[in-house]
Formats: structure tokens, C-alpha cells, sequence
């Protein structure tokens, strides 16, 4: 195991004294590591203090408006200025309980869906710095909460809630400043897509318009509806959009079946014996175009199951091809039977190497049913559509995060870490050798941690305080 820091970040404290939040998605951010040193490893966590978690803690209540919760006002005055500082952003949180990406510069970066929300951490204390300043004038409230981040750019899509679109921008490595290669125009529905994440091959962004849009009447609610911040809008269909890295053109824009997904897994460009780009190939884990995953992601709805019935919706590696012979419409199918991981997908990692490029192997959350929640790891080789499957009674794993082994020529040659909570309340680290999935080792934490989310690794070299 090469030296380095594993960092994941999640919601870790769903409650402010005797109030209990609603939604997985609501929790103050922890930041978990484990330091991988000389064949030792130590582990550490601490709370991301962001300006919305200080101020709970400080004031003992509810001050920015979270996934599912809206702070209670005192009076119809205190409702109208809340209504005010929503759309200035204001009201916005800054928790960011979502992923960390580490920049090309050794900066560590924690992210969220709200562009308030990217604070920096010092990836060896866990101390947190303070916000990640933008430079530039482009605004906006939200962006995608999973960028895409390698050691030469950054890229993300800020949607645009008043001219239905997404910008497309890059951020050089060492610059706080976005610059946008392109915009999409939304094709369909009220309001943009939700872009929780998206994919890119080595020359094209993707860009997906999912129905699935964003909604400022459920924004506006104090109570939240089964979708949240969205609305579901089947009748304004889905495309994705092709966008060329180097001059921001639309390359092509294809209708494809309605879908619904938080993660893209990869993409890569399909050539014909020529060596032309004859179309782009885009995997993702999708719900089958089923919206109730997050409404089940309640806590009182985690919280509250028995055991006895299946309750996780199916979900499948959904993959799209988008021609680019002109054609109006892209086609979405299984990339493998769906019952091979058990119809449970989410939580997808790949070797970064190949990022943007045909590939064969990821790493998931997938299920053993019944179940309410993703409760294996699953290894998918789709080149021989199946899938190898980790699972422990009581066992719920956090999201597999592949780290090759240095030197590594073979896709799967290196380890897979994730962090395990178990029913008892207890929790362990566990590494699994990426190419056959059999357990290397497992240590145990010394006092239960919450479930997490995302996670990046950091290089020792990267990791100076």
C-alpha cells in the first residue's frame, strides 16, 4: 500500500440538541481520513466547520436552509427577509457534506452542491482553512457537486436557473478563477436538469439534461415534498448534451430514454477502424427512471426498517451511446444483468488512469435484498458483464475507492478501500485487493462512525500541512 491519505466526507450529525433532522442529505459535514504510513495506518475524524454548522452550534437551532430543512422563522416579517435572502443565496448552506477533490496545486477542497459550499481542509489535522474563494464574476447559487478534477484542470457545470442552461467552466490548477469553455441551452422542462455529477472522454463534456429539474416553488417551501428541491417532468424529456473540450461547441445534442441518476461512472469516445469518433459512450448508476430513491433516503425511513421486506429500488449501470452520425436520439440499456450486483448500483469509483477512456472495471455499492439501503461492494467487469460481490451480515460499506498500486500497468492492479458501519454501532477500514476482491486486511475503529459519502486520496507528497 503506497503512502498517502484516504479522506471521505459525508453528513455526520443529524441533530441539533432534542431536533432531529429529516434527510440523510441533511447532516453537518465530517471529514474522516485514514493515513496510510510505512505499512501502518492511523485514522482520525473531525466536523467541517462551516458558517452553517458554527452558527447552529452557536445559536442552538437551525440557521441556513439544509437538503430537506428550512429554519423556522419567528414572525411573517422574519419569513419575508428569509424569502429575500434565499434568492440572494444568503439563506443558502455552506454545509459541505458531499465529496473532497484534491486539486493539481495540494489544495483540499470540500464540496456540496451550493458554490458557498466549497471550504478548504488541511488533509493531515482535518483542521478546516476556510471557503474556497472564486475569483471570477460568473455567480450563480449551485453547481454540480462533483466536479471533475485531475492535476492539470478542474471542470464543472454551473446550471442557470433564470435562462434554463449550464455553463461549462475550467479552472487551471493554482487559480481560484473559472473559465467558461461553453454553455447548453436546456432543450426541454421549466428549469435545468439536476447535475449532480457528469462525465468526459478525452476531447468531449458531457452535459445531461435529466427530467428530474430544478423547482424554485419547492425552493420556497417550509415543508419539503417527496422530490425536495425538485420536480419530476417527464414530459419535457431527457438528452445529453456533447460539448468539444477545446472550443466549447455543441457537438451534438440526442433525446434518450428519461432517467434518473446522482452518479456518472465514466465515458469514452467509440471509433470506428478508421479512427474516426463514430459516437461517445456514457455509463452512470441509474434508478430506472424511479425518483422514490430519495424520498427512501429519509432517516426516519432508514431508521426505521425491520429487515423483513425489500424496500431499495432497483437500479442498474445505466449506458448511454450517443451517436454523432447526426442522429436525433441516443440509446440507454444495462451495460450488464442488473441482478449480477444484486439491482442495487451507486456509490461508483474507477481506476483515475483511465478516466475519459474505454475501460473495463468499476467499483460500487451494490445490494444483497432484502434491504433497504446498498449493503455490498461490488467489483463490475464489463467486458465479461459480471460482477464480483463483497458481503457481510449487518455490513453497510461506504463508497469503494479504488488507489492503484504504484508502478500498476494492469486497470485493476491496486486496492479498494472503504469504510464499513456495522448494525451493532461499530465500524472497521477495509481493504480488498482490486483484482481478485479478497480481503487484504481490515482494522478496526475504536468507537462507531457514521456513514460518509465521498472520498479522494491524497499522495504523501501531497499532503503537507
Amino acid at each position: 500500500m503506497q503512502n498517502g491519505i484516504y479522506l471521505r466526507n459525508g453528513p455526520g450529525l443529524w441533530h441539533i440538541d432534542d431536533y432531529n433532522f429529516r434527510h440523510l442529505f441533511d447532516g453537518y459535514a465530517m471529514m474522516v481520513k485514514l493515513q496510510f504510513e510505512n505499512g501502518r495506518l492511523v485514522a482520525g475524524h473531525r466536523q467541517i466547520e462551516s458558517e452553517a454548522y458554527k452558527a447552529a452550534m452557536k445559536n442552538r437551532r437551525l440557521c441556513y436552509r439544509e437538503f430537506s430543512e428550512v429554519p423556522k422563522p419567528g414572525n411573517f416579517l422574519s419569513y419575508v427577509g428569509e424569502l429575500a435572502s434565499l434568492f440572494s443565496g444568503a439563506s443558502l448552506t455552506d454545509n459541505s457534506n458531499t465529496g473532497v477533490v484534491g486539486l493539481g496545486d495540494g489544495r483540499v477542497v470540500c464540496l456540496t452542491e451550493t458554490q458557498k459550499g466549497s471550504i478548504m481542509i488541511n488533509p493531515v489535522t482535518l483542521e478546516t482553512i476556510g471557503k474556497f474563494e472564486y475569483s471570477d464574476s460568473l455567480g450563480g447559487l449551485i453547481h454540480s457537486a462533483h466536479p471533475i478534477v485531475t492535476d492539470s484542470e478542474f471542470l464543472t457545470l454551473l446550471p442557470d436557473l433564470i435562462n434554463p442552461g449550464y455553463l461549462v467552466v475550467r479552472m487551471e490548477p493554482g487559480s481560484n478563477e473559472r473559465k467558461v469553455i461553453g454553455r447548453v441551452n436546456c432543450r426541454g422542462g421549466p428549469a435545468p436538469g439536476w447535475v449532480h455529477s457528469f462525465p468526459v472522454t478525452e476531447n468531449y463534456i458531457i452535459v445531461p439534461e435529466m427530467p428530474l429539474r430544478y423547482c424554485a416553488q419547492n425552493l420556497l417551501r417550509a415543508e419539503p415534498t417527496p422530490l425536495y428541491k425538485f420536480q419530476w417532468h417527464p414530459e419535457s424529456k431527457a438528452y445529453l448534451h456533447v460539448m468539444c473540450k477545446t472550443s466549447g461547441k455543441i457537438v451534438t445534442s440526442v433525446e434518450v430514454p428519461l432517467f434518473v441518476t446522482f452518479h456518472f461512472i465514466n465515458a469514452y469516445e467509440e471509433r470506428d477502424e478508421d479512427g474516426r469518433v463514430v459516437a461517445v459512450i456514457a455509463d452512470c448508476c441509474e434508478h430506472n427512471a424511479d425518483t422514490t430513491i430519495l424520498d427512501k433516503l429519509r432517516l426516519q425511513n432508514l431508521r426505521s426498517y425491520s429487515g423483513s421486506h425489500d424496500v431499495l429500488p432497483d437500479a442498474r449501470v445505466g449506458r448511454f451511446t450517443i451517436p454523432l452520425d447526426g442522429s436525433p436520439y441516443g440509446k440507454l440499456e444495462a451495460a450488464l444483468d442488473p441482478d449480477e450486483h444484486g439491482r442495487g448500483m451507486d456509490m461508483c469509483s474507477i481506476n483515475p488512469a483511465v478516466l475519459g477512456k474505454k475501460y473495463r472495471y468499476a467499483y460500487a455499492c451494490g445490494a444483497r435484498r432484502p434491504c433497504n439501503f446498498p449493503n455490498t461492494l461490488t467489483k463490475i467487469d464489463l467486458e465479461k458483464k459480471i460482477a464480483n460481490n463483497w458481503h457481510e451480515e449487518g455490513a453497510i460499506p461506504s463508497e469503494p475507492y479504488f488507489v492503484a498500486r504504484p508502478g500498476a500497468t494492469k486497470e485493476d492492479d491496486g486496492v479498494v478501500i472503504s469504510m464499513i458501519s456495522q448494525k451493532n454501532g461499530e465500524g472497521y477500514a477495509l481493504l480488498l485487493d482490486a483484482s481478485t476482491f479478497e480481503e487484504i486486511a481490515r482494522a478496526k475503529f475504536p468507537y462507531g462512525l457514521p456513514y460518509g459519502l465521498h472520498g479522494c486520496w491524497v499522495p504523501k507528497n501531497h499532503n503537507k500541512p
